[in-house]
């Protein structure tokens, strides 16, 4: 078991009960998956790029990424439909406990001038999207082996229903957030 699944169930979901005030320990929110997301403009004239990213993905997650697909045809950027624009992974169970560890206390740090995550990336209903803007804060990715740096997005998805009991929940995790 996952040092952070190991402390969600013997410490986190305690605190949560009492602090919300939850009867069943099945009411409290937890974590359900975790979205990885690269967009590449670029995989249009260059498939190399298409192929560095779904590389540094499976190197960042331990898991291999699926292509994402053009869904429609857009003739200003030269798109048409069916053609590889991206990779995400999505992560559930062990890995993903074990990635969102290494997310909050190896990576998030390394990143220069961190000030820490923002507060207002909820989406309403509980879900939390974190932007990073370069994929070399991962301990896993070789900093002379890059060949362009590229952002990716990582979304947190849990079970809880309002931006509130998320945000508590990621605070009891670990998470970072902003002073503001």
């Amino acid at each position: 078991m996952s040092r952070l699944r190991d402390r969600y169930l013997k410490e986190i979901v305690p605190a949560m009960m009492q602090e919300q005030g939850y009867k069943n320990p099945m009411q409290v929110p937890r974590l359900e998956k975790i979205v990885l997301n690269i967009s590449l403009g670029e995989a249009i004239q260059n498939q190399r790029a298409l192929e560095s990213a779904t590389n540094d993905l499976a190197l960042i997650t331990g898991q291999r990424p699926v292509v994402t697909r053009a869904k429609r045809h857009i003739a200003s950027f030269k798109l048409r439909a069916g053609m590889a624009i991206g990779a995400m992974v999505t992560l559930r169970g062990e890995r993903m406990y074990e990635f969102f560890d290494r997310l909050v206390n190896a990576s998030l740090p390394r990143v220069r001038d961190f000030q820490g995550v923002s507060r207002k990336a909820f989406d309403g209903h509980g879900n939390y999207t974190l932007g990073i803007k370069e994929q070399i804060i991962f301990p896993e990715i070789d900093y002379d082996k890059v060949d362009k740096i590229r952002g990716l997005q990582v979304s947190v998805i849990t079970t809880a229903r309002t931006d509130e009991e998320a945000r508590r929940l990621l605070e009891y995790i670990g998470v970072p957030f902003s002073r503001q």
